[in-house]
């Protein structure tokens, strides 16, 4: 479960909420930061790999989540074919923050607004625990991949490219 001195955030709520076993692991942000998740997998000293970050697409009939590595692209063509449409393009962040209540840097893929269709990366299954967005910057949470799954209604495909 989540330590007592976790911040509160929608994601960490629901986790708690879920029953759902998680560690939260805090880093002072820096703002000049090139990339947010990048940065946290540097600051954590991760492997880029087991850090995920959660990415918005307009699939032509609302807003998608994909998860992939921090280290990876999100591949559009294979985000449409996971999502079953012609093709996606990346959402416009307004509309990604208006949509999930986070911040662009600090978008966590669990407690958004609004329960989004969501693909992970294949390659979560790849390690124990995961790392994503905890719902602000600097503020990552480590979960199962199975338990990501669960919380965000998600399925896994092969969405990244390196």
């Amino acid at each position: 479960m989540a330590r007592k001195d976790a911040a509160a955030t929608p994601a960490t709520v629901a986790l708690t909420r879920a029953g759902v076993s998680f560690r939260v692991h805090t880093y002072t942000h820096d703002p000049n930061a090139s990339s947010f998740g990048l940065e946290a997998a540097e600051v954590l000293g991760l492997p880029p790999g087991q850090v995920f970050k959660t990415l918005l697409v307009d699939a032509g009939r609302g807003l998608a989540v994909g998860i992939v590595p921090v280290d990876a692209q999100l591949d559009l063509k294979a985000m449409a074919s996971a999502l079953g449409v012609k093709k996606v393009a990346m959402a416009d962040p307004a509309a990604a923050e208006r949509s999930t209540g986070y911040v662009v840097g600090g978008i966590s893929p669990i407690g958004q607004k609004r329960r989004l269709p969501t693909v992970v990366d294949a390659s979560a299954l790849e390690h124990p625990t995961v790392y994503v967005s905890g719902g602000r910057r600097g503020l990552d949470i480590e979960l199962a991949p199975a338990d990501l799954l669960t919380m965000t209604n998600g399925r896994y495909a092969p969405i990244a490219r390196r």
